[in-house]
C-alpha cells in the first residue's frame, strides 16, 4: 500500500473510518466493475497528494455486505466524504480528475492548504 490507499473491510470500518480524527474518502468498489478500475489511479492520487489531510480508503463491496447496505451504496463506483465520523457528501459513477479535485475542495475546503 505504499501508496497510501489502505483496503479496509466491514469490520474495521468504523476504527479506520469513523474514528478517524481526519476527513476520510471512501470508494466502493468491486473487481468486475470496469469504471471502477478506471477511477482507481485517481485513489492513488488523491491520497498521494492530500494523504498529509485526508484519508483515502478502498471498500470492495461484495465481501463487505454490512457496510453496502448501512450508507444504502447502490451503484459503484460510489464515493462517501465522511468526517467526524458523519457522510459530509457522497458521489456515483465514475468522474474525471478535475471533477474529483473540484469536489473535495469543495467540501472540504482545508484541503487547499499546501
Amino acid at each position: 500500500m505504499s501508496s497510501g490507499v489502505l483496503s479496509i473491510n466491514d469490520a474495521q470500518f468504523e476504527a479506520e473510518v469513523l474514528q478517524a480524527t481526519q476527513p476520510v474518502l471512501v470508494d466502493f468498489w468491486a473487481e468486475w466493475c470496469g469504471p471502477c478500475r478506471l477511477i482507481a489511479p485517481l485513489m492513488d492520487y488523491v491520497a498521494n497528494t492530500y494523504g498529509d489531510r485526508l484519508k483515502v480508503i478502498k471498500m470492495e463491496v461484495d465481501p463487505n455486505p454490512e457496510t453496502v447496505a448501512q450508507y444504502k451504496v447502490q451503484g459503484i463506483p460510489t464515493l462517501i466524504l465522511f468526517q467526524g465520523g458523519e457522510v459530509k457528501e457522497s458521489i456515483e459513477g465514475a468522474i474525471g480528475k478535475q471533477r474529483l479535485e473540484d469536489w473535495l475542495l469543495k467540501n472540504l475546503p482545508e484541503l487547499q492548504q499546501a
